[in-house]
């Protein structure tokens, strides 16, 4: 069973973290947007190399929620993040954000980057950045047209797409699911299965509702990172597409890309050892680094 440690955030709501693994501390947002951190697991077996803090979101899993919905705006929850590393009593962290979490660290990298040590961004949404992030969508749905479930899951992005609310796309998801991932395999199959049971829907239609991107300043702030950034998209992702991640790359001074082979928007499933050799490989690098007082190696764009 789970074991959660509870902290009030900034407003006194009780939010939840569990940790997992060991070594040096890293902190994963979790995406959804509105879904509990347990679909991370370990992250592909990353937790043997790294703790792994896995904090739900606001109104999620074990967090308690507001009163209030526009407390789960993604540019609100900024302050939650800043609450869980005044909890964690660290002055840097290394941040890790996934899918809409990814925007959320991106948002928190904006308002504090004097508090992050590293940024690694795993199939992020850069919704909240205001941009794209399913450019060459169409052309990687075509590319794998020879899949027995194409037919079925193409026509269930296309209503989702057309859906005008999370609840209203929910319907569809299960269907559309198979585009998700690089394997659509037994494990691929679970994990899908169980995001109903771990996703807010109050959350999810929250999560970006009146959100107006300042994209200037957030550009701004952005490209003054000094922190090491790791943008990690799958080969076969929708959202964010390679193609989009590529793009999104110029927001940073410096950082490291790497498009994963075959994989989809959950690559440490689709493969494990790639990924956590990918994140893993980074943060390790990032570490040594430390503990010999130069500066870390990142390949530049």
């Amino acid at each position: 069973m789970d074991t959660f440690t509870s902290f009030p955030s900034y407003d006194g709501t009780r939010l939840a973290f569990r940790t997992l693994g060991g070594g040096p501390p890293l902190v994963c947002l979790p995406g959804g947007p509105g879904r509990a951190a347990a679909y991370l697991g370990d992250l592909g077996g990353l937790g043997a190399h790294r703790t792994l803090v896995l904090p739900d979101t606001r109104g999620t899993g074990a967090s308690a929620g507001s009163a209030d919905p526009t407390a789960y705006r993604v540019d609100r929850l900024v302050a939650d993040v800043e609450a869980l590393r005044r909890r964690l009593g660290l002055d840097r962290i290394d941040l890790l954000g996934h899918s809409a979490g990814g925007s959320l660290a991106l948002l928190y990298a904006a308002a504090h980057p004097e508090r992050l040590a590293s940024l690694t961004l795993v199939t992020p949404s850069f919704a909240a950045v205001g941009l794209p992030s399913d450019t060459g969508a169409e052309e990687v749905i075509a590319a794998r047209a020879a899949e027995p479930w194409h037919p079925e899951a193409v026509a269930a992005y296309r209503r989702m797409k057309a859906a005008r609310s999370f609840a209203e796309a929910a319907p569809h998801r299960l269907a559309f699911e198979p585009l998700m991932y690089g394997r659509w395999d037994s494990a691929a199959r679970a994990h899908a299965a169980a995001d109903p049971a771990q996703r807010s829907l109050t959350v999810s239609e929250h999560f970006y509702a009146g959100y107006r991107p300042d994209g200037e300043d957030l550009r701004r702030r952005l490209a003054g990172l000094t922190c090491p950034v790791h943008l990690l998209a799958g080969e076969l992702d929708l959202w964010p597409t390679a193609t989009a991640a590529a793009d999104a790359a110029a927001l940073f001074p410096e950082v490291s890309l790497t498009v994963q082979p075959g994989a989809g928007h959950y690559p440490w499933l689709d493969d494990p050892r790639a990924f956590t050799a990918a994140v893993g490989g980074f943060l390790a690098d990032l570490e040594g680094a430390r503990l010999e007082g130069a500066p870390s190696r990142r390949a530049s764009l």
